[in-house]
């Protein structure tokens, strides 16, 4: 038998005699000095009781009748089947309604440099000074390093000697090609010495040719000794020190990135793209307002655009990769750093809300609590989605004025009756 507790009016069975006792009050005590008493708890009837349970009040005071001060008094509630008609339980609710919201998700970014190019030498050669500070805002074309030019001069005036030298015979060898011309008309040299000059023109000319790329590329060697920057950006730390031996094998000397503007790569789970893709079939990157938080909480206050939607999924993450673009000019954004990427949309929308309390989760998935005209609880299946405010929005189950219970969901099954009233306002 169980034993529960009572606060009401019973009629009470002595434990020993048998007989009954007067009708007494169990919150204050017996009347025409039955005896003192206290509940053991709460009020009658205690949820959950049935029929038959006992009910158990420890004995206080004096009792007329020879009864130890030790012993238990049982009432069973069969003798106060009256008190189990128990008032409906107190709820708090909610309804759903239309709102205009501005729906956003979040993803972790990785901040990426929208040209990143590594300094290396292209000749080979002894390092000169550096012509920069490590960190230093550089533009497009300076010099960061100079090697010894002093090999490379020498070879391009080698070069440009035998060019002079490649002009003087292409020079000769017209003289002599239209000389031949001239007597082979007058029948005085044969007509293939007349080739052979010609031939020596046209060997001549090529001869000037080559001469002419080897100064070339003579010129762009030396060239190369001014080791410059291809981009505009900030330079890093300086990996070689001058007046070591550099060649392209050597490796980087220094990085440069660029930094206005800069990139936001985030990786956007398969899931949520289909779903994005079903709602739309035409998915317009200039309705969403791409938006960042630093690692320190703030907000950063450039926002951004979505550039680039990966064509191939990541095996390894089944996530696809999305890219924005975000002006960057106090440089705050460096390349490698961890975000939070914001998408919001760019016009809000009108959605079903309701408070995140009203809904409840179990292995069928979620699902509320609400209340139809009668005042009596309904479980309602939902496809709900949580903001970040406390509030939900609900896709599917509920419809716009429906209640819904926010408070007491614990003490509520399908189909019971309830006693409603309204969620107070917040600072009321």
């Amino acid at each position: 038998m169980r034993a529960v507790c009572s606060g009401k009016p019973a009629r009470i069975i002595h434990p020993v005699r048998g007989r009954p006792c007067v009708p007494v009050d169990l919150t204050d005590r017996f009347v025409e000095g039955c005896m003192d008493f206290q509940p053991l708890c709460g009020r009658f009837p205690p949820p959950g009781f049935q029929q038959g349970d006992a009910v158990v009040f420890l004995i206080k005071g004096p009792v007329r009748a020879a009864v130890p001060l030790s012993w238990f008094l049982f009432v069973t509630l069969s003798t106060v089947t009256a008190m189990a008609q128990t008032a409906p339980p107190a709820v708090l609710i909610a309804t759903a309604e239309m709102r205009d919201i501005t729906p956003a998700t979040e993803f972790v970014g990785r901040v990426k440099a929208t040209d990143r190019v590594d300094i290396r030498a292209r000749v080979t050669g002894f390092l000169g000074p550096r012509l920069f500070k490590d960190g230093d805002l550089v533009t497009e074309g300076q010099v960061l390093f100079k090697l010894d030019s002093a090999p490379f001069e020498a070879v391009l005036h080698q070069k440009q000697a035998a060019v002079e030298s490649a002009e003087a015979s292409v020079q000769l060898a017209g003289l002599q090609a239209r000389r031949s011309r001239e007597l082979v008309r007058t029948n005085t040299t044969p007509q293939s010495q007349v080739d052979q000059r010609e031939a020596d023109l046209t060997r001549a000319k090529a001869d000037l040719a080559l001469a002419q790329a080897s100064l070339r590329e003579a010129s762009i060697n030396l060239s190369y000794t001014q080791i410059q920057s291809p981009i505009g950006g900030r330079v890093g730390d300086a990996i070689v020190s001058p007046g070591n031996l550099v060649d392209p094998g050597t490796g980087v000397l220094a990085v440069v990135v660029k930094q206005n503007p800069i990139e936001v790569v985030f990786p956007v789970t398969q899931r949520q793209l289909l779903e994005t893709r079903r709602q739309t079939s035409d998915i317009d990157l200039d309705t969403v307002v791409v938006s960042l938080k630093l690692v320190d909480g703030s907000r950063y206050d450039q926002s951004g655009r979505i550039n680039y939607i990966g064509v191939q999924a990541d095996p390894r993450t089944d996530s696809i990769p999305l890219r924005a673009i975000f002006p960057n000019p106090q440089a705050i954004l460096d390349d490698g750093m961890s975000v939070r990427v914001v998408l919001e949309a760019a016009r809000p929308e009108q959605a079903l809300m309701v408070p995140q309390a009203a809904i409840l989760q179990d292995q069928g998935g979620s699902y509320v609590f609400a209340v139809d005209a009668d005042n009596k609880a309904v479980e309602r299946r939902i496809k709900a989605e949580m903001l970040r405010d406390g509030s939900a929005v609900i896709r599917d189950g509920l419809k716009p004025g429906e209640r819904v219970i926010v408070q007491g969901q614990g003490r509520v099954r399908s189909g019971m009756a309830v006693a409603p009233s309204p969620l107070p306002a917040q600072g009321s």
